[in-house]
């Protein structure tokens, strides 16, 4: 008689995400040599943030956190982001958007928006520090352009990614096998979403920025979205200003990030709004995403997260 040996161990649907993201970050850091990871203080990094130090626990994370600042950061999660650096005794590199408007590489636009001013700041961190791969907090439900992305998305010398050049990933063997100037971006949430994401926050106990929860804040409509009061969003003529209970589904540049009406005061309440939705936080509340049909692809040829 044979016997046959089964694991009855069963993994529930968050257990499985966090097994096979931990998964590629290790395997990740074991192939490459100059790993850095993007932290902005948003839930995505934060959640990276989260695994990295399961991956590699009890060591200290072992590679550096990179923020490319645009300067319109909302000063909630800049708070956030100081603070968790310094709780976790990690590296902060910060690349300012700023000092390339200072010194005549970037030029404003004209609608005040820097989110799309971020690619050479990003582009240049990575060349100067020398990484070969980058980590995001990139999931493919987000937006069209990121659910072409494969977990490792190779960058050529430039920096430019080719969509049609995808590599495939067949029974989880992911391929990092990049050229001298070339480096690779590394997706461990892909197969995340933003429910699985709050879920997942809700589980772990995971603290975040407190604009994610329902606050009363100054705001006035534009274009379908529902902006905040601030230095770089002001109303303009006929846009009434009003205060209302409203949270963020993501976090970006000011100018151009809208919050959503809502009465979630913690992860319970938001994973219930979130269950009901039908528009992912990029399409409902990112202006910068709405500038054409293909805004988001454009930007990640030319070297954009």
């Amino acid at each position: 008689m044979t016997t046959h040996l089964t694991d009855t161990r069963q993994l529930t649907q968050l257990q499985a995400l966090e097994s096979e993201a931990i998964h590629i970050i290790r395997e990740v850091v074991a192939e490459f040599e100059r790993p850095g990871l993007l932290f902005s203080g948003g839930k995505d990094s934060v959640v990276m943030v989260h695994l990295a130090r399961k991956a590699f626990w009890p060591a200290p994370i072992p590679f550096p956190l990179v923020h490319v600042d645009t300067g319109h950061n909302f000063p909630e999660v800049l708070e956030y982001r100081d603070a968790t650096v310094d709780k976790l005794g990690a590296r902060l590199i910060v690349q300012r958007v700023q000092d390339y408007l200072d010194d005549g590489r970037l030029t404003e636009r004209a609608d005040g928006t820097r989110n799309p001013l971020q690619t050479q700041p990003l582009l240049d961190v990575i060349a100067n520090n020398r990484f070969d791969v980058v980590f995001g907090g990139g999931r493919r439900d987000e937006e069209k352009a990121r659910a072409k992305e494969r977990v490792l998305s190779l960058r050529d010398a430039f920096g430019q990614w080719d969509p049609r050049n995808q590599r495939p990933e067949l029974w989880r063997l992911y391929n990092g096998r990049h050229a001298v100037g070339e480096h690779v971006r590394a997706f461990p949430l892909s197969n995340w979403t933003e429910l699985d994401i709050w879920r997942y926050i809700a589980a772990e106990n995971i603290e975040l920025p407190g604009l994610y929860y329902a606050h009363h804040r100054e705001v006035f409509d534009r274009d379908g979205m529902v902006l905040a009061v601030g230095p770089w969003s002001q109303p303009r003529d006929g846009e009434e200003v009003t205060t209302r209970l409203v949270r963020y589904r993501t976090v970006g540049d000011m100018s151009c990030t809208g919050a959503v009406e809502s009465d979630a005061t913690d992860a319970s309440a938001v994973i219930e709004e979130v269950a009901l939705t039908r528009i992912t936080e990029r399409g409902a509340t990112r202006a910068d995403d709405r500038l054409s049909e293909a805004a988001m692809e454009d930007r990640k040829k030319e070297g954009y997260f």
